[in-house]
């Protein structure tokens, strides 16, 4: 009788955690038909630390162009490209454009030494839980969002870029 209750609580447990993630799946975090697109709006965020700890929404920047990148060290598109990124923010930066790079949830010191081989100045946010990377529903890195003044998403670019394909979405951003 002990192993049928014990079998009875553990399907009951299941049942409930089943329920739960169904629940999760279901939200507007995940549903495919509002995942980031060209004309929409990206999915908000708050209070994402930056290295240093200061905290960071993408409302802070509302009325700025903005270009949000995905990376991770253990990427090559993604390490080949943040030097590019940095000489095109540093021609636009003075034009009011924001650069937040997200990186995906490594760790402090992998990513404290990968900031160290770059002179980066642009803001390097910290998705710890991955819960950014889940409301812009990535599929592969590096994923760059290309948001204009008005805040609807101009451009979306998957893979590597170079300095000219950045400055090209640049300039259609300032033009917004």
């Amino acid at each position: 009788m002990k192993g049928r209750k014990r079998k009875i609580t553990q399907v009951v447990i299941l049942i409930g955690i089943l329920l739960l993630g169904g629940y999760a799946v279901g939200t507007s975090l995940f549903k495919s038909d509002e995942k980031p697109k060209i004309g929409g709006r990206p999915p908000a965020f708050e209070n994402v630390a930056d290295v240093e700890g200061n905290l960071h929404s993408l409302a802070d920047y509302r009325g700025r162009p903005v270009i949000i990148n995905f990376w991770g060290t253990f990427c090559p598109p993604c390490v080949a490209e943040m030097p590019a990124i940095e000489r095109q923010y540093q021609k636009y930066k003075d034009q009011g454009l924001v650069v937040l790079a997200i990186n995906l949830s490594e760790d402090d010191i992998t990513v404290r030494d990968f900031l160290k081989r770059f002179n980066l100045s642009y803001t390097i946010l910290r998705d710890r839980n991955r819960m950014i990377e889940r409301k812009y529903a990535l599929r592969s890195y590096p994923t760059t969002f290309f948001i204009g003044r008005d805040g609807r998403i101009l451009d979306i670019d998957t893979g590597g870029m170079t300095d000219e394909e950045i400055e090209r979405y640049i300039l259609r951003l300032l033009e917004t």
